[in-house]
């Protein structure tokens, strides 16, 4: 999508941001914004870095076919020992 803007796109898109937001805005906007990348990158460093080597998450296991014996066990319902009177 963006490998088809050309250079003058883009200085278009910077005339309207200035028009929008004004000059003093954007710097405060840019700094702002690559302070919190820097955050968001070193507390993904932190998580993993403290994830043990091995560690992979959790994933379940894929249900396993029933043989026809469990299957029909499944199918059959449950019989009361207990008799009502």
């Amino acid at each position: 999508m963006l490998s088809n803007l050309a250079g003058w796109h883009f200085l278009i898109l910077i005339g309207v941001m200035v028009l929008l937001f004004g000059a003093k805005k954007l710097p405060e906007a840019a700094r702002s914004l690559g302070q919190s990348a820097r955050v968001f990158k070193g507390e993904m460093k932190t998580l993993r870095d403290e994830e043990p080597a091995g560690h992979r998450p959790a994933v379940a296991d894929p249900p396993q076919a029933l043989s026809s014996r469990e299957q029909s066990a499944r199918e059959q319902p449950i019989q009361s020992t207990e008799s009502t009177h």
